[in-house]
């Protein structure tokens, strides 16, 4: 997930944090970042309503990075 990890990255969150943030066990975030299991709908909703609110779904968990509009040069 290169762009939730970018915006991590922004925000300065480590997955640890994240983890912690929305009550998941750190190895079982790290399984989900890695592709062994998957996000389920209400842990993806707790992450970006937690920490990326302005943000959407199908931007944080793209499998494909993509640039924010406010980042692209014209």
């Amino acid at each position: 997930f290169p762009n939730l990890l970018a915006e991590m990255a922004r925000n300065r969150l480590t997955g640890k944090d994240v983890s912690v943030g929305i009550g998941m066990n750190y190895k079982t975030w790290k399984n989900k970042m890695q592709g062994r299991t998957e996000f389920t709908c209400s842990e993806m909703l707790k992450i970006k309503t937690t920490y990326f609110s302005t943000l959407t779904l199908d931007y944080l968990f793209s499998e494909k990075e993509i640039v924010p509009k406010e980042q692209q040069t014209a």
